[in-house]
């Protein structure tokens, strides 16, 4: 064990301590704290030398070319296995509850599911129905399902994926094309 209190190795040089002092000042910590404020007057590059100064330069230009950090994404949806749909088509797996979305507006729909699937969760629910609806074939050939094709389209959203671990198009006597079932993840503890 050294004099210094227990560490080994040598000492820094005048100059390697400036620079690791130049190195702290640039880098972010890792938690979310306030940072101190430096109460050292500021010193120009040119006081600083070229080496120095040149290292400064390359930490700044590195720092301003880092891409942004972009929040954790959350896991891919997996679709409900053949083996489990089977199952819940079947009545051998329970649905352990379902929705009904005809007569929503899209807003109302949307909050309605949300709200839904964070209950269904709470609850211990894994799979539950969310009915839709077919929707009806509008003048010219155009399908009106504005919640049919927008309800998968949700559930794919980050908003839901805390809830959702998957979904698929329910069997003919859960409502077939007009219906889905969703998978929910265990919630948190």
């Amino acid at each position: 064990m050294s004099a210094d209190g227990g560490r080994k190795g040598r000492r820094l040089s005048k100059d390697e301590h400036t620079l690791w002092q130049g190195v702290t000042r640039s880098i972010k910590p890792l938690l979310k704290r306030a940072p101190k404020p430096d109460t050292r007057p500021e010193r120009g590059l040119e006081d600083e030398k070229p080496a120095i100064a040149k290292l400064r330069k390359a930490v700044a230009a590195h720092k301003a070319a880092r891409p942004p950090v972009r929040p954790k994404s959350p896991p891919p949806l997996a679709p409900i296995d053949r083996r489990t749909k089977q199952s819940i088509a079947r009545g051998k797996r329970d649905i352990d509850g379902r929705i009904d979305l005809h007569g929503h507006t899209q807003a109302e729909a949307h909050a309605a599911l949300l709200r839904f699937l964070r209950a269904s969760q709470a609850n211990g629910s894994r799979v539950v129905l969310v009915i839709t609806g077919k929707g009806v074939r509008g003048e010219a050939g155009r399908e009106r399902g504005v919640l049919r094709r927008q309800v998968p389209l949700w559930l794919a959203l980050a908003e839901f994926r805390d809830y959702v671990v998957g979904f698929d198009e329910a069997a003919i006597g859960h409502g077939g094309e007009g219906a889905l079932y969703v998978r929910l993840r265990k919630q948190r503890a």
